[in-house]
């Protein structure tokens, strides 16, 4: 790709090679194309020699570099970095380079960052964005993920945000522990269909019913079988025999994600992300039965119209089968 000062292109440096072959002088075509005679002549003498090939970029890396580092150093920063697992100003030091250049071997090699290792072991726990990946199911009912979003329930009266954070927190101490909701959701991976419930807990047999029901719900719009479920490893998704007898029941194989690493659940992630920024705070509610009411109007919203990045601007409905 030319460079955003480039003033011309391949085609242009063709147009060049066309003008002289038809008889043009370089210094009419280098007028007419508003570059040096110098720049014109390079380009004709450039195609004389390599032909097409010629008129193509090139890298500007030097054809030689006399202070590049040597492999056996680059190999043994590298082996520090196994044993040691410390970053370039620690190890620097250590093999006698600078940070900058430890800094510039490890990405060269693609060695994750330590954040994104297991202090204890080195393995990689934590995605990056040029580790991710993107994925999607073939079919509706192939994989669903499920998940809980918490939320602090609403004061009678509203709370900071219908009447500002001064005055709650004036009358923080004189406010009686209202407690949570918790938001059950289930999303399918390949329509991103979406039904989720505010329930008072995310107990075992608690979201065993929500499950039942968010299966009904999903059969009701063309989705007969959910043939796999992805989750967290919550006590009540891994350990609870009301979980398990509902995904038995149901013909669910249960999924999990790999400890401490939420992104694999992605899906339902971010549809918490967007409960909580188009449905939970996106207007103050008055008490907390207000909001729980408005959800069940923004999900049909969510299926049935609201367009969604992922499916090109469409609707989940939209890769469901009319019922």
């Amino acid at each position: 790709m030319s460079h955003g000062s480039a003033r011309l292109t391949v085609h242009g440096r063709r147009l060049i090679v066309q003008r002289h072959h038809a008889g043009w002088r370089q210094a009419h075509i280098a007028a007419a194309m508003g570059v040096s005679r110098k720049c014109v002549k390079t380009w004709i003498d450039r195609y004389d020699a390599e032909g097409e090939a010629g008129l193509h970029d090139r890298s500007s890396r030097p054809h030689a570099m006399p202070t590049k580092t040597s492999d056996e150093v680059e190999q043994k920063v590298l082996a520090a970095r196994v044993e040691h697992r410390d970053g370039p100003d620690v190890l620097g030091p250590k093999v006698g380079v600078a940070p900058r250049t430890v800094s510039r071997i490890l990405r060269r090699h693609d060695v994750p960052y330590l954040r994104e290792c297991d202090p204890m072991t080195g393995e990689v726990i934590r995605s990056s964005k040029q580790t991710a990946v993107r994925y999607e199911r073939k079919r509706p009912g192939e994989l669903a993920h499920m998940d809980v979003k918490k939320l602090g329930k609403i004061p009678d009266g509203g709370g900071w945000r219908a009447h500002g954070r001064a005055a709650s927190v004036r009358n923080q101490h004189k406010r009686n522990k209202i407690g949570y909701d918790y938001v059950h959701s289930l999303v399918d991976d390949h329509s991103r269909l979406a039904y989720s419930e505010v329930l008072p807990d995310e107990t075992g047999k608690t979201s065993a019913q929500f499950l039942r029901r968010a299966a009904a719900y999903f059969a009701q719009h063309g989705i007969s079988r959910i043939e796999r479920l992805l989750t967290d490893n919550a006590f009540a998704y891994r350990r609870s025999h009301h979980m398990q007898k509902a995904c038995a029941d149901l013909g669910i194989t249960q999924k999990f994600i790999k400890p401490h690493c939420p992104w694999q659940n992605g899906k339902v992630e971010r549809l918490n992300r967007t409960l909580a920024t188009e449905w939970a705070y996106r207007r103050p509610f008055t008490n907390n039965d207000e909001r729980a009411a408005a959800l069940a109007p923004w999900l049909e919203y969510y299926n049935t119209e609201r367009r969604h990045g992922a499916l090109r601007g469409k609707p989940p409905i939209s890769r469901l089968q009319p019922t």
